[in-house]
């Protein structure tokens, strides 16, 4: 089991479909910060360090070994270690990617100049946005589980047809778990798919887009500049090689990468248990606990435990990915039932929460409570 697996044994017989409370919470966050301990909030460069030297080791590995050796293989052999070599190493470009999130957040060191300058650097060369990504990302967790204004898994509601009576079926089911894992990250960034409505167009590429303010828009053309330059980059590189090689290098470890960001973050904010609020309900600390903590085993590790210790890095998003599970033991006594942690296997979690997480609706007779819960 995964860090999160040790942390939360003791919840196993729980119903995991049981509510988290929506009533305003007897604690505040700075109750929370009270109960970790004081170096979990302290960012440690040569830690940091080491855990993204460790993953680019790693990754390089895996391109050492498949482009010396699984050419040399047969046939029948050369078809079953491609698809081994794209998932291994989707997983680890997964690892510097949420590295490169933590950089996003100021939660790799004390330098906000060299967090950005590593982020961008490392996010532009999984074809990531950073700046406008940072910046949304930001919106997303001053907002999280907001109808109005949080900034992405925005979920539907029962008059869209589409979801609530054309999709929500099996086949539909399927279809929509098919056009997620292989489609919603570029479209995410390109057409804002899964994001807040807008009155004007909306992109993580426009720097006009009402995304962004005012300050931050000479910086999204950074991160234009970014994409271009890793864009001419691979361009270089297949012209030189091939670009049959550099998909099978790059081109399907990163569809391996986007499946598991869209993956494991639809499943950090699809829950039955988990409540959506509108203007009337929403507070922060609400919103920031309407998220899951679940265990995916080995890729705990290799996420930066992003996967099982979500919650609090909701609360506060500076504390390093290496405290934030010795952060989260701290802060669940006093969280209590505001808490969730679902052991359920995650494939199986994955496929009941796109089955059951469809549409959001306040219950019968609630209508005015300002309160959403998901249903099918």
């Amino acid at each position: 089991m995964g860090a999160g697996g040790r942390m939360n044994e003791a919840t196993n017989n729980k119903d995991v479909l049981k509510r988290v409370p929506t009533a305003k919470t007897p604690f505040e966050i700075s109750d929370l910060k009270k109960a970790i301990p004081p170096h979990c909030f302290k960012r440690s460069l040569a830690t940091s360090s080491y855990y993204l030297f460790r993953d680019i080791a790693i990754c390089y590995t895996f391109y050492y070994l498949a482009s010396n050796y699984i050419p040399l293989l047969p046939k029948p052999l050369n078809y079953i270690a491609w698809p081994i070599y794209w998932f291994c190493q989707g997983s680890s470009f997964m690892g510097i990617w949420s590295i490169g999130h933590d950089l996003g957040h100021h939660a790799f060191s004390e330098y906000q100049w060299l967090d950005d300058a590593l982020g961008f650097v490392l996010h532009s060369s999984f074809l990531t946005p950073y700046f406008s990504f940072k910046y949304s990302h930001r919106s997303h967790h001053a907002h999280t589980n907001s109808m109005e204004y949080d900034e992405v898994w925005i979920p539907k509601r029962k008059a869209d047809t589409i979801y609530s009576e054309v999709l929500n079926n099996p086949l539909g089911n399927l279809f929509m778990t098919v056009v997620r894992l292989l489609l919603s990250f570029p479209m995410y960034f390109t057409f804002n798919i899964h994001g807040r409505k807008y009155d004007s167009f909306v992109s993580h590429f426009y720097p006009q887009s009402p995304l962004f303010n005012d300050s931050e828009r000479k910086q999204i053309w950074l991160s234009d500049a970014g994409m271009l330059v890793a864009f001419y980059a691979l361009y270089k590189i297949a012209a030189a090689t091939s670009a049959t090689w550099l998909f099978c290098i790059y081109g399907a470890p990163l569809l391996v990468m986007n499946a598991h960001f869209i993956f494991f973050t639809f499943l950090h904010h699809s829950h039955p248990s988990l409540a959506h609020y509108d203007s009337r309900e929403w507070d922060w600390i609400r919103g920031a606990l309407s998220t899951v903590d679940r265990d995916y085993g080995i890729f705990n590790t290799i996420f930066h435990d992003v996967t099982c210790a979500h919650v609090v890095h909701h609360l506060i998003s500076t504390i390093p990915h290496y405290h934030t599970v010795e952060a989260t033991k701290a802060i669940k006594p006093i969280l209590g039932d505001y808490y969730k942690y679902d052991d359920t296997p995650i494939l199986k979690a994955f496929w009941r929460e796109t089955k059951e997480c469809i549409f959001v609706e306040p219950d019968e007779g609630a209508e005015d409570s300002g309160v959403y819960w998901f249903r099918r």
